[in-house]
């Protein structure tokens, strides 16, 4: 990773704006002051791996305060923030959750709301940016796990660290279509970790949305699996077949369309990009749960009104 940022003291006025600047600009506006002892020392790393920004940070004695007013002047609203907890501990508010967050702990900020943060002690963290929508349309609204920790002693948090970590260590080895897909599984092993903590000490009222939210991580995660199908679906999220269609048939989906309908999602993205582009049309197919070339042709056209062989090429030409 890049430096951005190092400095022992930061007591003189322009250095602290230095700091300021930076943050501000790779972050989000915010109100920063610190605390403690009043000597704050901070060393600052960056990386883009796959347009997925990731920030090494490294402080202690400060304050982050994200306001009404300092959220109106940044431009990443469809944007939510990933907090990989490395070292020491952090207290955070928002959502009305407060919690405590441990080395290991995976804990999600949406960058729309308010939010208070201190570490008053040494801390370093991993901050990744992550599309809002990638996480929303698996497991619903940010407020449903914004300020919500995912405690490090979970598989999925533990898988999590791992799998960022040893990126960072090797992405710069990446081709940049290979650092592409090596992001969207660590976003899948993000989606999956909050899934599984959701499921935890849920509210009767969520039960059914965090069902429906862990079935659908459950599908992202498995969707070149052609085997999956409703049944076995609902017997990986412990539900019987028939609650599970009453959950997504109360949420406006049918269970089956769901799947075909993210298969067709992924099966697309990959037609357009070029990492792929050696793979034929029927390979590709079935790396995405379709069992023949000839359905998987058959309900690509259904959906974007172009066969697959039509809109690999014109999507890699857009692209070249």
């Amino acid at each position: 990773m890049k430096t951005l940022f190092s400095t022992d003291d930061l007591k003189s006025r322009k250095k602290f704006q230095t700091y300021l600047d930076i943050v501000q600009d790779r972050f989000v506006p915010s109100v920063c002051r610190t605390i403690g002892d009043g000597v704050f020392r901070t060393h600052l790393e960056g990386a883009e791996i796959g347009g997925m920004l990731v920030t090494r940070t490294t402080f202690n004695g400060q304050a982050v305060d994200m306001t009404p007013q300092t959220i109106r002047r940044h431009t990443k609203q469809d944007t939510l923030a990933i907090i990989l907890r490395l070292s020491g501990s952090a207290r955070s508010r928002q959502y009305d959750r407060t919690v405590v967050q441990q080395p290991g702990d995976i804990t999600v900020f949406d960058r729309n709301k308010p939010l208070s943060y201190e570490f008053p002690d040494p801390t370093s963290s991993l901050l990744i940016e992550l599309p809002r929508e990638r996480l929303e349309s698996v497991l619903g609204g940010a407020a449903l796990y914004a300020g919500l920790t995912v405690g490090g002693s979970l598989p999925g948090a533990s898988l999590v660290r791992t799998f960022f970590e040893d990126l960072i260590r090797v992405h710069e080895q990446m081709s940049p279509d290979m650092a592409e897909r090596m992001a969207r599984i660590g976003i899948d092993l993000v989606v999956a970790s909050l899934a599984e903590r959701m499921a935890r000490e849920t509210p009767r009222p969520l039960q059914g949305t965090v069902i429906v939210q862990r079935a659908k991580a459950y599908m992202e995660a498995n969707l070149g699996d052609p085997t999956l199908d409703p049944p076995q679906l609902a017997a990986a999220v412990g539900v019987s077949l028939r609650h599970l269609q009453q959950l997504f048939h109360e949420r406006g989906h049918l269970v089956a369309d769901w799947l075909w309908h993210r298969r067709l999602e992924a099966a697309a993205r990959r037609l357009a990009d070029p990492g792929h582009a050696h793979l034929s049309i029927g390979a590709l197919a079935y790396g995405c749960g379709f069992v023949s070339q000839a359905h998987f042709s058959r309900r690509f056209k259904d959906r974007f009104d172009v066969t697959p062989s039509e809109y690999r090429r014109m999507a890699l030409a857009s692209a070249a």
